[in-house]
């Protein structure tokens, strides 16, 4: 039985090798055929019509996926080239790698002609990246002008079985996109973007970037525990929201005040939440814009998933004007023209129609003094989160004493805890201290000079103050309980006039 069974094989092998051998025969004298007695012309409508008669016995759909629709930018084919970095299997044979000017990453993409398989709900997907030469003297690659691929016509073939069609359109291309726009947030070198001036009337070019390099972190800023977890909690909260602000119909952004002396450490927190997010940072200079249509203009240009800062909002807008009198003068010819940035106009895109313009966006407002800001700016909606920056505490200077001296724990330390009570010293200060000396105890012993010095210049200013003599105006006679006249006075202090009453005899 085995011995007729092996001979069974070995015929039908030689079957098969027979058939293979006269096919490749065949086909080598069609090639050959046509090659020599069909006209050059006629080649590719020959192919074309054997290659669609093949398609149309099987079961396999091609979709293709050009580079650019028209003279626009194909979001598929970016995706896809994106996605498809991340899925080159280990035997592939070539692949491309480019790193751009202002990126810190490499971008690993496939190369031309090459395949990769995909495996998606069970599914298998073919990919193949072509690119084919134009005869087209006029044709440029719209993305590089001054690429040597002038010529060149890009697109990616994906192929899979036909019944997989719907769920290519309805799932798999949107994961796809999905996927590469994290996968792209993931990998981007954060930036800090300012506003060119230059190029003011160009959608494009409004906001010149540069790499952002600062390191602070939440490990890093000198803050109480309680407090960053509080703001980790809702930064955390914030991003995963998405369909619930879709839901209850609200622009997906989140506005922070944050107030305090300087030098509490603003903008370091900035920098720790645009670190933490993997957010661009924009930062606008409201007091160089001349109206509030050039403002709607730098607002709209901003990216998702970005951070917008106006520091020092008390300076930059005259917020104690009347609402309805800023930014507008009457020409002689009776129409109204804008002539500078408003509180209003700013509030447009907070809270107003103009706020749907994004998604996935952080506002952060700074300031010293939050009581000189418009109550207008402080509302829930616009200023969604309040951040008081106090000067340092005994648990911030542990923070910093362990950043920048690598200790948590030393015999003065009990010594400079009880002086940062009574003392106003912020952590910028604190820091500056810790960095003069080499040693970690001379520049404890120096943190400890500082703020003993701050605290006598604090005493000698209190002792100067209350040597003035304070002059008494009399206001009025108001007549007091049994029949006592008082006379009001107004005596001037460093917070404006206190009123006092001095009791007279009637």
């Amino acid at each position: 039985m085995s011995s007729s069974s092996a001979e069974s094989k070995m015929a039908l092998a030689k079957t098969v090798l027979s058939t293979i051998g006269s096919v490749a025969a065949t086909a080598m004298l069609v090639r050959t055929i046509v090659h020599d007695y069909i006209p050059p012309e006629l080649h590719e409508y020959l192919f074309f019509g054997l290659k669609n008669m093949f398609i149309k016995f099987s079961n396999q759909l091609t979709m293709v996926i050009d580079e650019f629709d028209g003279l626009v930018n194909n979001e598929i084919y970016e995706a896809v080239a994106i996605y498809l970095g991340n899925k080159l299997p280990p035997n592939i044979r070539r692949l491309k790698i480019s790193k751009p000017a202002k990126e810190n990453n490499f971008n690993i993409t496939m190369e031309r002609n090459e395949e990769v398989i995909d495996v998606y709900n069970g599914q298998t997907f073919k990919w193949i990246w072509l690119c084919r030469q134009t005869q087209a003297k006029h044709f440029y690659n719209h993305r590089d002008m001054n690429s040597t691929l002038k010529s060149e016509i890009r697109s990616f073939e994906l192929t899979f079985h036909k019944k997989n069609k719907d769920l290519v359109i309805n799932s798999y291309l949107p994961y796809i996109m999905k996927e590469a726009k994290l996968q792209k947030h993931e990998n981007k070198t954060i930036k800090i973007h300012t506003v060119d001036y230059e190029n003011m009337y160009n959608l494009h070019d409004m906001w010149k970037p540069v790499n952002l390099d600062h390191p602070a972190t939440f490990g890093t800023i000198a803050m109480e525990q309680d407090q960053k977890d509080t703001i980790l909690k809702d930064l955390e909260r914030f991003v995963k929201r998405k369909d619930y602000y879709r839901k209850v119909g609200k622009a997906w952004k989140r506005g922070y005040l944050l107030f305090g002396p300087p030098g509490t450490g603003k903008s370091s927190l900035i920098a720790a939440m645009a670190n933490y997010l993997n957010f661009d940072i924009y930062d606008l200079e409201l007091t160089v814009l001349m109206r509030n249509s050039d403002l709607k203009k730098l607002l709209v240009a901003t990216a998702n998933k970005s951070i917008l800062v106006v520091e020092d909002i008390d300076c930059t807008i005259d917020l104690q004007d009347n609402l309805a009198n800023r930014a507008a003068f009457v020409h002689s010819n009776g129409y109204q023209q804008e002539n500078k940035v408003t509180l209003s106009g700013l509030l447009n895109f907070i809270d107003g129609l103009w706020s749907s313009c994004g998604d996935e966006r952080i506002i952060i407002f700074t300031t010293n003094h939050i009581e000189k800001l418009d109550p207008a700016l402080l509302r829930p909606g616009r200023m969604d989160v309040h951040i008081h920056m106090t000067y340092c505490t005994p648990c911030g200077f542990k923070l910093l004493a362990a950043n920048y001296l690598g200790i948590k724990d030393h015999k003065l330390f009990k010594e400079i805890e009880e002086l940062i009570y009574t003392a106003n010293v912020t952590p910028a200060e604190v820091a500056e201290q810790l960095l003069k000396e080499d040693e970690a105890e001379d520049s404890l012993k120096g943190l400890i000079n500082f703020i003993h010095k701050k605290i006598k210049e604090k005493e000698e200013a209190e002792a100067k103050l209350k040597k003035v003599e304070i002059p008494q105006v009399k206001v009025g006679m108001t007549m007091g309980r049994g029949g006592v006249e008082r006379m009001s006075t107004f005596q001037p202090t460093s917070l404006g006039l206190r009123a006092k009453l001095y009791p007279i005899p009637f």
